[in-house]
C-alpha cells in the first residue's frame, strides 16, 4: 500500500468536536480515539486522491478502452485462458 503522507511527522494536537455519547462509549471500551482518528483520516486521503486520479486520467483510460476493445491486446495470441 501506498503512503500519500510522511508517517514519521510528529503528531500535532487538534481540537475536534465528537457526539459526547459516542466519545463516553469508546473510552468504556478503551478504544485509542487519535490513532482511530489518523486511520480514517488517512482513509478518507486515499479515497479522495484514487478519485482525484481517475477523475484526472478519465480521457486517457477511456481512450485505452475503446482501443482495446476495438485492437484488443498485445497478448491476445499468447494466453491460455
Amino acid at each position: 500500500m501506498q503512503i500519500y503522507y510522511n508517517t514519521d511527522a510528529p503528531k500535532k494536537p487538534v481540537n475536534l468536536s465528537l457526539n459526547a455519547d459516542l466519545l463516553r462509549v469508546s473510552k468504556d471500551l478503551g478504544l485509542n480515539l487519535s490513532s482511530l482518528a489518523e486511520e480514517a483520516i488517512a482513509k478518507a486521503v486515499r479515497t479522495r486522491l484514487a478519485a482525484d486520479w481517475l477523475s484526472e486520467n478519465a480521457d486517457a483510460i477511456q481512450t485505452y478502452n475503446k482501443r482495446v476493445e476495438a485492437q484488443g491486446v498485445f497478448s491476445d495470441g499468447l494466453r491460455n485462458f
